[in-house]
């Protein structure tokens, strides 16, 4: 496919009546689908003018034109997708992932560094195979669970079980019999942000109760439909689960859940020939524009980096990769330089439980009463509606005022949740204001972390608008007479964790133990 992927007017008629007031929609004969929608920001613009903002009379419009015109961010992300793929951190892709996320900086003009870190091992898929010995033998497609465990050497044979969805109860009735067993975990089809969450959440109960019951490896349903796989980690702290994982095609786990529900036994031969390494060097990428009244304070806008390698990452994450170094190119290009100083960070070890962030965050805690805001955008193509706040209620009237230039955009939906997942966790339990972009699922759910996570999903004039959104939220943040929020003790952690519900996740997560010895977090 091209580099600039081609959009019919009226798709873009569509999307931009799904952003802007009715009498700044486009018509699908307009000649360029993106003039209405520049026309609206510099209405915004002339509007709060007036009240003689820096931001809004120089900046916030010299940012939007910036985002929305000619530049590299297509072709930047093609060579991250189409030229490397994949990126697993740890191995050779990854690498040339952050020499090309240094290189993409360097051209845009940005001062950039390498910061390495240690992952506690490395990890890649041998030649996983599943087969069906009785009670009839078809193929299965399947791949292990990310950074698990594999099979004794020339994999293991077993009887499969039927566990249900692998609760406490669900065990309780199946007993003894999944000592030396191999469990099928049922599943639901991925439907909304709150599926992939409970997913995400239900396995580490669900690997506990199955150590604790003997059996010897879990088969767990693809939530995708038919036979698309993909994979993801249950690990958060980047070391090897000790339990052989695989997850199976939806059909073909369908297809052994009917025989064992209809009372006949299923044996199989599993082998996850996963190979596994010790420590090794990684790095994050981070550039920066240095503040031009208080460069000791900074905000950090960031995306991870590293991408599992069944697709070619563009949705998960390369397109917000590329998109924050556009963002960098765009505050840049103005000629202005913000009253603090902005960090672009992309982080690596992201899957592995964000032990890229998790790093940085370690590396930079002298500065941390300096830090004045984390932006992450990790929800892949869908419309920026506004952002996930992290319980931070007091951060809120200063994220609205930063947007006050994309008003008529629509990015006014902020929330307070706090989700655990992404490369805002380490800056939140520092207690430093973080914001997670808050993004419509688009098409980005079916295909998260799958192989067909590929650049033909991706949506470039949506990615435009994201990183004028993005951008002009950093921006405005640095720019801000006053902090946008305090950062917090270590007491007032505490309490969001627990009003939040994070510190439930957390303890789901085994990230409590962490927590409360003040090696991940703030300390006592």
């Amino acid at each position: 496919m091209s580099s600039v992927r081609s959009i019919p007017y009226l798709l873009a008629a569509l999307f931009l009546a799904s952003v802007l007031p009715a009498e700044a929609q486009l018509s699908p004969a307009e000649p360029d689908p993106l003039a209405r929608i520049r026309d609206a920001a510099q209405a915004n613009v002339q509007a709060c003018s007036a009240t003689g903002e820096t931001l809004c009379e120089q900046v916030a419009p010299k940012i939007i034109e910036n985002a929305l015109g000619e530049s590299p961010l297509a072709e930047n992300l093609r060579r991250l997708t189409d030229e490397i793929g994949g990126r697993v951190t740890g191995t050779p892709e990854a690498a040339r992932a952050v020499a090309w996320g240094v290189g993409a900086f360097r051209d845009a003009g940005v001062d950039i560094h390498t910061e390495k870190y240690t992952i506690p091992a490395t990890w890649s898929e041998g030649a996983t195979h599943l087969e069906i010995l009785s009670p009839a033998p078809f193929p299965v497609r399947l791949v292990s669970v990310g950074w698990a465990a594999g099979t004794p050497s020339g994999g293991l044979e077993a009887g499969v079980i039927l566990v249900g969805e692998g609760t406490e109860a669900d065990f309780a009735r199946i007993g003894s019999s999944a000592r030396g067993a191999i469990l099928l975990i049922h599943s639901e089809p991925l439907r909304t942000w709150e599926d992939l969450f409970q997913e995400y959440m239900k396995a580490p109960g669900v690997i506990s109760r199955a150590k604790s019951a003997g059996a010897a490896a879990i088969l767990w349903m693809s939530t995708r439909e038919r036979l698309l796989l993909y994979r993801h980690s249950n690990s958060y702290d980047g070391k090897i689960d000790p339990f052989p994982q695989a997850i199976v095609a939806r059909e073909d786990a369908l297809r052994i859940e009917h025989f064992l529900a209809t009372g006949r036994g299923v044996r199989v031969r599993l082998d996850i020939p996963n190979r596994i390494g010790g420590p090794m060097e990684q790095e994050n990428v981070v550039a920066e524009i240095r503040g031009r009244e208080k460069p000791d304070e900074w905000v950090l806008l960031g995306a991870h980096l590293d991408s599992w390698e069944l697709g070619t990452g563009a949705l998960d994450n390369g397109c917000n990769a590329a998109m924050v170094i556009e963002a960098a190119r765009d505050i840049l290009r103005t000629g202005v330089k913000p009253r603090r100083s902005i960090r672009f960070v992309l982080f690596t070890g992201e899957e592995q439980g964000m032990i890229g962030s998790w790093a940085y965050v370690r590396a930079h805690r002298a500065e941390l009463d300096r830090a004045r805001a984390a932006i992450v955008f990790d929800e892949g193509i869908g419309r920026v509606t506004g952002y996930l706040l992290s319980a931070r209620p007091d951060i809120e009237d200063g994220v609205r005022e930063a947007l006050k230039p994309l008003e008529s955009w629509g990015v006014t939906q902020h929330v307070m949740d706090a989700p655990l997942g992404t490369d805002n966790f380490d800056f939140l339990v520092e207690g430093v204001p973080n914001l997670i972009a808050n993004q419509e699922e688009a098409n980005y759910l079916p295909n998260y972390h799958a192989a067909s996570d590929t650049l033909d999903k991706v949506d470039f004039l949506q990615l435009k608008v994201n990183t004028a959104i993005a951008a002009v939220t950093t921006f405005g943040i640095a720019e801000r007479a006053a902090p946008l929020g305090p950062r917090q003790s270590r007491a007032e952690i505490e309490s969001l964790l627990n009003t939040s519900g994070l510190e439930e996740q957390m303890k789901t997560a085994g990230l409590w133990p962490l927590w409360q010895s003040g090696e991940r977090g703030r300390m006592p």
